[in-house]
């Protein structure tokens, strides 16, 4: 049976449902207007036919009086009689072929064209009005608040009612089409057989084939009403309502489609009714058939799906990727749940069955046997490797961090840690506070990125994230492991830091404060500390911790307690300021100290360059902005003790770990100006990079730029100087709207080439 429209897609009303009937409107559109044309010219056709038998037959009289004038000349009679008793025979079938075109071409197609045209046409107006109020009633029932019951039950109703109008109507009108397209064929045919039925034996051919068509048209027409007859009963019928509104076709790759409500993300948060489909391990959704799909997930495996209860429509749920958020409302509690289970379903198919896939395009890179290849790894890491090459060639890191998997194609930039594409889906849940993910081979990477993942990598972070693993006899995940498993894992081993050695964290600082617990606390600049205990009370107070890793740190308390008395029998750790060299770190203090307090001891371990130390800093939760308020009430970060030590990517790191770039000392100097001072370069590009504030002065009024002209540094001031006019043309460009869009675009663009062409100076330098 050959079907124009198909009668299941007319009851989800989907929009390969709207394309076929836009199809075959338009065609039949065209068929009226090529049947209007015909019959117009058909009745044109028999008018002059008449007109030609008419003079016809005038001209046959004409010839019968000169016969009957030349009646004593018998030849001339006989021959012009004969002559024109021919003629009127030909006119009798002239006659007689207009009369059976007027009959069977204009008479049968204007039949059809009336009739079963104009029904079609009817068919459609009734669809379209049902179609208009179908999608009002779904539109007023999505908008309905949850409590508001009265009104949740009347459109409810309503929407109950208007559904099966709407499907009993369409329905009508899918037969109406396909009965049509069914009987065109033998209307037209039959029309042009009736006019030439004596031209056998062509006419006898197309005689068994009309009747074959006239039978076939009647076979399908019963077996289309039998399936409309059945198909309405399941449409009518509401227990069936949920299975109607979406479809599976595994044959497809579509694990489910069908209609929801999707929240704009713009200023508004308007609703749009879309057909959304999950395939090829991504949820997209179109408007129309023919629209090409936009895709909201393009990784599956990196979502998840949850019911949503906090806005006020009802049977909403949120589909949470890394990079966003998407609000999605089905039309019933039965749908909202099929939603969610169909996208985890696709989630656990995507794992089993293209984990590997996603991972085979790039072959394992040789891991590094030991720890003292680390060394070779770092130089070739400067040398023209991908990313995922010189990432991998530090030791541990050719497996993922949390789970082992072989040949980690994504990384925490602030970790400096490889990871598997699971685990990465993992680490982007925790917040990009606990965990900023990139990918190793789809992202671009700059230099000081990669030196900084080339600094650390999985064995450092592992030795302070999973010191006490073997003790708290959990389970490390393996790469077969489920997602759930792994889920725990890594959050007990980043947000809870359940693995870290204990270190108990003193409350206060020596001369400064100390930062919450956590890295997940509020981090604050404190403007002005009041007087916190000395050295001695705070190492008294604080009990000193039990440490069995192989840090270096281990002493006896006792001896701790000896070594931090005898450092602060000065009434300080550190010299006076102006008693020391510029940019000298003060004195180191003892471990033990650092260990009560780990800010203080990120402070020291920014200063000599330590990026391993800095790390287990943060995991005992030292806060990154930390204040050291020393004797002469300098107030110095963390940041900035890394540009006094001459690290860029030390800066890298902090900043990462959300550093503030523009904390200002009790000087009123941020890391741009103490950079500036000591004319690192590289540190200048990267805090210019960062945002940082290039107006902000000091104490004595100089911002950068004049701290710059004075020390006659060059490069800095062409740096300043070219950040100025890049921030001059962008204000220019915000005022004046496009002339200035091409000049400020090409500054932009000098001015970012220029700050990556210093930074990756300064690295082959260091």
């Amino acid at each position: 049976m050959r079907v124009a429209v198909d009668f299941e897609e007319c009851l989800k009303d989907s929009p390969r449902f709207r394309a076929a009937l836009e199809d075959v409107e338009g065609d039949v559109a065209e068929l009226e207007v090529k049947l209007d044309k015909l019959v117009k010219l058909c009745i044109a056709m028999i008018d002059t036919g008449k007109a030609f038998c008419a003079a016809n037959k005038q001209f046959t009289n004409g010839i019968r009086d000169l016969a009957q004038y030349s009646s004593k000349d018998a030849l001339m009679e006989v021959s012009l009689t004969k002559f024109s008793d021919s003629l009127q025979e030909m006119i009798n079938y002239h006659t007689i072929l207009f009369d059976q075109t007027q009959r069977s071409i204009k008479a049968q197609l204007q039949m059809f064209v009336k009739e079963d045209i104009r029904k079609f046409k009817d068919a459609k107006k009734q669809f379209e009005k049902v179609s208009e109020e179908k999608e009002n009633a779904l539109a007023k029932n999505a908008q309905v608040p949850r409590n508001k019951q009265h009104e949740i039950e009347e459109a409810a109703n309503i929407l109950t009612a208007t559904r099966k109008c709407f499907r009993h109507i369409a329905l009508d009108y899918v037969l109406q089409i396909n009965v049509l397209q069914s009987k065109r064929r033998s209307e037209i045919l039959k029309s042009g057989y009736d006019l030439f039925s004596e031209l056998a034996p062509f006419m006898k051919d197309l005689g068994a084939q009309l009747d074959r068509l006239a039978m076939d048209a009647a076979r399908e027409k019963r077996e289309m009403e039998q399936k409309h007859s059945t198909i309405q009963q399941k449409g009518l019928a509401s227990d069936d309502d949920a299975k109607l509104e979406y479809n599976v076709d595994p044959a497809s790759g579509t694990v489910m489609e069908g209609y929801l409500f999707k929240r704009a993300s713009n200023a508004f948060k308007t609703w749009n009714r879309r057909w959304f489909s999950i395939q090829n391990n991504q949820l997209v959704y179109q408007k129309k058939f023919k629209d090409p799909p936009t895709v909201v997930v393009e990784d599956l495996r990196l979502c998840t799906a949850k019911p949503c209860e906090e806005t006020e429509r009802r049977f909403c749920f949120e589909v949470v990727s890394p990079t966003k958020s998407c609000i999605l409302q089905a039309d019933s509690e039965k749908l909202r749940q099929a939603w969610i289970k169909a996208v985890q379903t696709s989630i656990a198919t995507a794992y089993r069955e293209k984990g590997e896939e996603a991972e085979a395009e790039w072959k394992p890179s040789p891991s590094v046997g030991s720890p003292d290849s680390s060394a070779e790894a770092r130089e070739k890491a400067l040398k023209g490797e991908s990313a995922l090459q010189r990432v991998q060639g530090i030791a541990g890191n050719a497996g993922c961090c949390d789970c082992g998997q072989a040949d980690p194609r994504w990384a925490s930039i602030n970790l400096g840690v490889t990871l598997c594409i699971e685990c990465s889906g993992i680490h982007r849940s925790l917040g990009v506070h606990f965990s900023k993910v990139r990918s190793l081979t789809l992202d671009s990477w700059e230099p000081e990125l990669l030196k900084l993942m080339c600094e650390l990598g999985n064995n450092v972070i592992n030795r302070v994230y999973e010191a006490e693993l073997e003790q708290s006899r959990v389970q490390k995940p393996q790469p077969g492991s489920d997602r759930q498993q792994k889920e725990e894992y890594i959050r007990a081993k980043y947000v809870e830091r359940r693995f870290v050695a204990k270190c108990l964290v003193a409350s206060a600082a020596p001369g400064g404060k100390a930062g919450p617990s956590g890295r997940e606390g509020k981090r604050q600049s404190l403007p002005e500390a009041p007087q916190a205990p000395s050295t001695q009370q705070a190492v008294a107070a604080a009990p000193l911790p039990v440490r069995s890793t192989d840090s270096g740190f281990q002493q006896s308390a006792s001896d701790s307690r000896e070594r931090l008395a005898s450092a602060t029998s000065a009434h300080t750790l550190y010299e006076p300021e102006a008693e020391r060299p510029p940019g000298c770190l003060e004195s180191a203090a003892p471990p033990e100290a650092e260990r009560t307090l780990p800010g203080l001891q990120l402070y020291h371990a920014a200063y000599e360059k330590s990026l391993p130390r800095m790390a287990e800093a943060l995991a005992h939760g030292a806060d990154v902005n930390w204040v050291y308020v020393e004797k002469n009430n300098n107030r110095s970060t963390p940041l900035i003790q890394a540009v006094r030590g001459g690290s860029l990517v030390t800066c890298e790191f902090l900043l990462q770990n959300g550093a503030n770039v523009n904390f200002r000392d009790a000087q009123g100097r941020g890391p741009l100006h103490h950079a500036t001072v000591l004319g690192h370069t590289g540190q200048v590009c990267l805090f210019l990079k960062r945002g940082a504030n290039q107006h902000a002065t000091d104490e004595d009024g100089k911002d950068p730029l004049s701290v710059a002209i004075e020390a006659a540094n060059a490069d800095i001031v062409t740096l300043l100087r070219l950040a100025r006019m890049n921030e001059e043309m962008r204000e220019s460009e915000g005022l004046y709207g496009q002339p200035g869009q091409a000049s400020s675009g090409h500054t932009e663009m000098q001015y970012r080439k220029c700050i990556q062409e210093f930074i990756s100076l300064q690295l082959e330098e260091a």
